[in-house]
């Protein structure tokens, strides 16, 4: 796979780095001579001086046959230019920008970067996980479809423990995909399944549903 990496700061030196040791054909455009100068250094010759937004820039690189273009530079309207012009102007297939303010999620995907990474959305996750009492952890967006993958933790002494999947009043569009028993029996839920306390369970469902389908599956907890 052909890789275009925009920005080798830390983040994007280290996309850099794994991809060469994964074996992927890897190009790095950065405005920084000294870290072009680095990566050289370490990798090989695979980093060019340049500016990662500018149509000449990208077609020097050959952008057009690249399967995959990630901008990782520190300023998300540089990583937005960059992934609007390797769609609009070079058709890449995928692009994945780096998202430094979470604001800015709304408008990337607005214009059609819908592959974003958060490194605040990726602590904040990480935070959610290690507080025992979260009932709602976010793992995953869905891409393109409007709706993203939850864990729900069912509390011990919930109102909903014992009780069947198929007499609980889920949002509507929502799949329940797994359940993790307390000790680490997954299973594929159906309308019999039972909740038990303590069990963790994976959806799919969207946004706006998500405090429907906490308090649906904890009984408010």
């Amino acid at each position: 796979m052909y890789v275009i990496v925009v920005g080798a700061g830390k983040v994007g030196a280290q996309v850099v780095r794994e991809l060469v040791t994964a074996g992927h054909e890897v190009l790095a455009i950065e405005r920084d001579p000294a870290k072009v100068a680095a990566i050289n250094e370490e990798l090989g010759e695979i980093a060019i001086l340049g500016d990662g937004p500018e149509v000449r820039v990208q077609d020097e690189v050959g952008m057009a046959r690249a399967d995959l273009c990630v901008a990782t530079t520190g300023r998300d309207e540089t990583n937005l230019a960059v992934c609007q012009v390797a769609q609009v102007r070079f058709h890449v297939p995928r692009v994945i920008a780096r998202i430094n303010n979470p604001k800015n999620e709304a408008i990337f995907r607005a214009l059609g970067v819908e592959l974003t990474v958060s490194a605040t959305q990726a602590i904040l996750a990480h935070i959610e996980q290690e507080l025992p009492s979260h009932p709602l952890i976010h793992l995953l967006q869905l891409r393109g479809s409007g709706f993203e993958l939850v864990e729900v933790m069912v509390p011990e002494g919930a109102s909903t423990v014992g009780r069947r999947v198929d007499s609980i009043d889920l949002p509507p569009g929502v799949l329940l995909s797994l359940v993790v028993r307390p000790d680490g029996t997954p299973e594929v839920p159906n309308g019999e399944t039972t909740l038990e306390g303590g069990s963790e369970i994976l959806a799919v469902t969207q946004p706006e549903h998500e405090t429907w389908l906490r308090r649906a599956l904890t009984g408010g907890a």
